[in-house]
């Protein structure tokens, strides 16, 4: 952390932005939870394990938009960070993720503002996930708001992945010895052609059974 941080009027306004950030996430998440409602009880085949979601704090948004160099502004906040509210959904197995990303992206009063298929084409590190930017509708007392929710989209074992990755880089204040770095994209690599054999083994149970 940088130990940058909102002015109290810009923090005042950042505040009232939050709140309609909690309700994008609220409105996402319940999305999701009739999705998740309809795979267990309706179809053959419930593919998320489970979901996770969060509002990025201020400090959190204040040390992005000084990384990004941005003025640290609220307005700043709104118009180009897209990842304040986040929702990320853990899934059986990788073919799940691209199930559930098609799923996310028919439903019709929300729109795509991007996607960004880190399964096919993992970043250099060796990060695997799925990333969907979407743009939700809130309906106010006078108003309708659009905002925008991250949504990502992963195996348990990609999650983890990400989250010992991201706890060595902060450690390493982003300077990680190249040592671990080849050692992660390694983990990486024999994590994916788990996922792959874990759900070869499911298509034979389901074949034999």
């Amino acid at each position: 952390m940088l130990g940058v941080l909102f002015s109290p009027e810009e923090f005042s306004k950042l505040k009232e932005q939050l709140v309609l950030y909690r309700c994008a996430l609220n409105n996402m998440n319940t999305r999701v939870e009739t999705l998740l409602e309809d795979f267990t009880h309706l179809q053959p085949y419930n593919p998320v394990e489970h979901v996770k979601s969060r509002v990025k704090s201020p400090e959190s948004i204040a040390e992005k938009l000084h990384r990004r160099n941005f003025e640290i502004t609220a307005a700043n906040a709104r118009t180009h960070l897209t990842d304040i509210a986040g929702i990320r959904c853990i899934c059986s197995y990788a073919k799940d993720i691209f199930l559930m990303a098609e799923v996310i992206k028919r439903q019709p009063d929300i729109k795509i503002l991007g996607e960004k298929d880190y399964l096919s084409e993992p970043k250099p590190s060796g990060y695997r996930s799925f990333h969907l930017i979407i743009e939700v509708p809130i309906y106010m007392t006078v108003t309708t708001e659009h905002l925008p929710v991250e949504v990502q989209l992963r195996t348990q074992a990609m999650d983890f992945w990400a989250s010992l990755e991201h706890k060595v880089r902060y450690k390493y204040n982003n300077q990680m010895p190249d040592t671990l770095l080849r050692e992660l994209k390694e983990c990486a690599e024999k994590i994916a052609e788990l996922d792959n054999r874990m759900y070869l083994i499911q298509e034979i149970a389901d074949l034999t059974r």
